[in-house]
């Protein structure tokens, strides 16, 4: 899309690449249960996350800790869902970003860069068509059960007329292929619409705009609003579901609570930098230690530190 756009690929890319690094383990569930184990510590918002990873937690170079990035990069990991300062009544900012921007304005009062922006609206067209193809796979839904939904269920009749005798598998690959595809177009219609009715004359311009130049039209934003509702009904709240999102939150719980307090517990590394049990700097470095995890890492871990049988290396 950005280099259909004329945007600076690059840019999108990397955007792409990092603005989701702060996740914890387990998706949102596991976000959810690191800012409840957080609350009494400031918090954990998964934005500010990656902002910290890039520019604290990772250290590949003598001379500074964090990563080579640019300004804009960083700009975009941070605002890639729009501005983070609105207003008089603006809410307390992330601590990791408060933090950062004492000694790097990140312009937190005005959107990030197109690119960016694209980066964002990708990353929620592949969620919802993802979501709609693991559902369908999960045996969460049918097919039937979208006929009714906007955009989905007409895109689906319109493969079962093309091909007749399709088998299921292929069908859905072919329907989300082209919901994809449709919902692509659209942002690139609306965004080019919007940039060609703004005139910006340079990125800067861009970032000042009152709204976001990458967008969906608004019949496509309803399709959006009611696939997500769908979503939210028919998957979200599926018990099968819910049964893995209390696991997932109780392994993320189980470990915060005994590595924060009980840090002789972490790995080596780790360790040397954890204050005492139960303090906030310890509790600030648990939560970059888990936030860091994949899902099999969190559960390996899990079991080596709650199973009595299990391992503990």
């Amino acid at each position: 899309m950005s280099r259909s756009l004329g945007l600076n690929e690059d840019l999108a890319e990397g955007l792409a690449l990092a603005h989701d690094l702060g996740h914890p383990p387990f998706g949102h569930a596991g976000e959810d249960a690191l800012k409840e184990m957080m609350e009494p510590f400031g918090g954990f918002d998964h934005n500010a996350q990656s902002l910290h990873v890039v520019t604290a937690l990772e250290t590949r170079y003598p001379a500074f800790v964090g990563l080579n990035l640019t300004w804009e990069t960083l700009e975009g990991v941070v605002k890639h869902n729009g501005p983070l300062v609105t207003g008089d009544a603006a809410a307390p900012l992330p601590r990791a970003i408060a933090e950062y921007t004492k000694g790097h304005d990140l312009e937190l009062d005005t959107f990030a860069s197109a690119e960016a922006q694209v980066a964002a609206m990708s990353d929620d067209i592949a969620y919802n068509n993802h979501d709609i193809d693991d559902g369908l796979r999960a045996g969460l839904f049918n097919i039937d059960d979208l006929g009714d939904v906007p955009l989905v269920g007409p895109i689906f009749d319109d493969v079962r007329r093309d091909y007749p005798e399709i088998e299921t598998s292929l069908l859905i690959h072919e329907a989300v292929r082209r919901m994809i595809g449709v919902m692509v177009l659209d942002l690139l219609a609306e965004t080019r619409r919007r940039i060609e009715a703004a005139k910006p004359e340079s990125a800067d311009a861009i970032r000042r705009l009152e709204a976001p130049v990458a967008d969906f039209s608004e019949e496509m934003r309803e399709h959006d609003r009611a696939l997500k509702a769908f979503l939210h009904e028919n998957m979200y709240g599926h018990y099968k579901l819910n049964r893995m999102t209390s696991k997932a939150r109780r392994v993320v719980r189980d470990l915060f609570r005994l590595l924060v307090d009980e840090p002789e517990c972490l790995p080596t590394d780790w360790r040397r930098l954890a204050g005492k049990p139960g303090s906030k700097e310890t509790a600030h470095l648990v939560a970059d230690y888990i936030a860091g995890m994949t899902d099999r890492y969190a559960l390996d871990e899990h079991r080596r530190l709650f199973d009595v049988q299990a391992r503990t290396s």
